[in-house]
C-alpha cells in the first residue's frame, strides 16, 4: 500500500510567497531595466517631485506609458507617491543605486541582462532538448550591456586598483611595454589603458566584428592601440607580449584551457597575465550564499555555457569556480599565481598569473 508523503502546509505556503516574490522580482528588473534604458532613473534623480505628466515631459517620453511604469515602481517600493497631489520622488537613497551618476552601484544597469536573457528563452529550451548552444549573434544588445557592465566594475578602478595588484606593473607601462587584451569586446578597458600609457603599445583581440568596430571608432586614430577580429584560441605570438588581460572573457570560451596555453606562450618570460572572472566555486552547495547566486546561474545557463557548447566547447559556463580557474592556470604553465579581492566588486576575483 503506497504510504502518502505528509505535506507541512506551513512550509507550502511560505514557498509559495517566495515564489510569488520571484515573478514580481523578475518584474520589477525588467521595468528597473526600462527605466534605466530610457533616462527615467537620471530624470526623477534631477527633479525633488513631480506628475507622471511632468516626469514624461522632463524625459521626452510618452505619459502614458510613463504613468503605467510608475505604477510598477510605487508598487515595488522603487518610488514614492503622494495620492492626494498624484506626485511622484525617487528618495536619494533609492537613486543612489539606480542612476548614471551612481555608478559603479548602478543597479539598473545589471537589470538589462534579465530582458536580454529572455529574448532567448525559446533557443535555450531547444538546448535543453537537443543540447549545442546559441551562439553569440543570438544575443540582441550584448555587447552593449557587457560594455556598460564592465564601464562600471573594471573601469573605474583600472588604473588605481586592478593593475597595482602585479607590482610595478604601473611603472612597467608608463616606461612602455606590449600590452594585449584578450576578448576585449568593444575596447573599453585597452582604450582607456592606452590613453593612460601612451609609451605603451595595446592590442585588442575579440572574435566579433561589430564589437572591433566599436573598439576601433572610440580609439579615435590613437597611434599606440590596434584592434583585430579573430579567434584567440590559438594565438600563435610566443614571447611577444609584457601584458596580457583578460576581463570577465575566459569561462565563455570554446576552449579555454588553449586559451590558456595560448596566453602562456605569448608572454615574455618575465611578463604578467592578469585575470577577472567570477568569484564563485564550482561546488553549487558552496554558492547558495553568494549575494548574485541566481542570477549568475541563470546567466551561465542562457549566455556564458551556452556561446561556448554551441562552438562545441567546454561549456564551463560563469560558476566555474576559483578552483577550477586555479587548476587551468597551472596546467597552462603558470608557475606563480596569486588571488585578490578587491573591496568595490563582490562579484569578480582577480588572477595575477606569471611564468615563474
Amino acid at each position: 500500500m503506497e504510504t502518502k508523503t505528509k505535506i507541512d502546509e506551513s512550509k507550502v505556503e511560505e514557498f509559495g510567497e517566495q515564489l510569488l516574490d520571484a515573478l514580481n522580482g523578475g518584474a520589477l528588473s525588467i521595468m528597473i531595466s526600462i527605466g534605466h534604458r530610457t533616462g527615467l532613473f537620471d530624470t526623477m534623480a534631477r527633479m525633488p517631485s513631480g506628475t507622471s505628466e511632468e516626469i514624461a515631459a522632463a524625459a521626452n517620453l510618452d505619459e502614458r506609458y510613463v504613468r503605467e511604469w510608475l505604477g510598477a515602481m510605487v508598487t515595488g517600493r522603487v518610488v514614492d507617491v503622494d495620492p492626494a497631489s498624484g506626485v511622484y520622488r525617487l528618495p536619494p537613497e533609492h537613486a543612489a543605486c539606480l542612476t548614471r551618476d551612481a555608478a559603479p552601484n548602478n543597479i539598473a544597469a545589471f537589470a538589462q541582462y534579465i530582458p536580454l536573457l529572455g529574448c532567448v528563452e525559446d533557443g535555450i529550451i531547444g538546448c535543453f532538448n537537443e543540447g549545442g548552444g546559441l551562439p553569440y549573434d543570438a544575443f540582441p544588445r550584448f555587447h552593449e550591456v557587457m560594455a556598460e557592465d564592465s564601464g562600471q566594475t573594471v573601469l573605474p578602478a583600472l588604473n588605481d586598483h586592478i593593475l597595482p595588484l602585479a607590482p610595478g606593473l604601473k611603472q612597467a607601462m608608463a616606461e612602455g611595454i606590449e600590452v594585449l587584451d584578450i576578448g576585449c569586446g568593444s575596447g573599453r578597458a585597452v582604450n582607456q589603458m592606452s590613453r593612460a600609457y601612451p609609451a605603451s603599445r595595446f592590442t585588442g583581440y575579440d572574435f566579433s566584428e561589430e564589437a572591433i568596430g566599436v573598439a576601433t571608432a572610440e580609439a579615435n586614430g590613437s597611434g599606440n592601440v590596434r584592434f583585430e577580429a579573430r579567434d584567440v584560441t590559438a594565438l600563435g605570438e610566443t614571447g611577444r607580449f609584457d601584458l596580457i588581460t583578460a576581463f570577465d572573457a575566459i569561462h565563455d570560451q570554446v576552449d579555454p584551457a588553449a586559451v590558456l596555453r595560448g596566453i602562456h606562450d605569448a608572454l615574455k618570460d618575465d611578463g604578467v597575465f592578469l585575470m577577472q572572472d567570477i568569484h564563485s566555486s564550482c561546488d553549487v552547495e558552496k554558492n547558495i550564499d553568494h549575494p548574485a547566486g541566481t542570477l549568475l546561474y541563470t546567466i551561465s545557463t542562457m549566455h556564458c555555457m551556452t556561446v561556448s557548447l554551441a562552438g562545441g566547447g567546454a561549456g564551463l559556463g560563469t560558476m566555474w569556480g576559483e578552483e577550477t580557474a586555479l587548476r587551468m592556470l597551472a596546467e597552462a604553465g603558470f608557475g606563480n599565481v596569486t588571488k585578490h579581492r578587491l573591496d568595490h566588486d563582490f562579484q569578480n576575483t582577480y588572477f595575477v598569473a606569471r611564468k615563474r
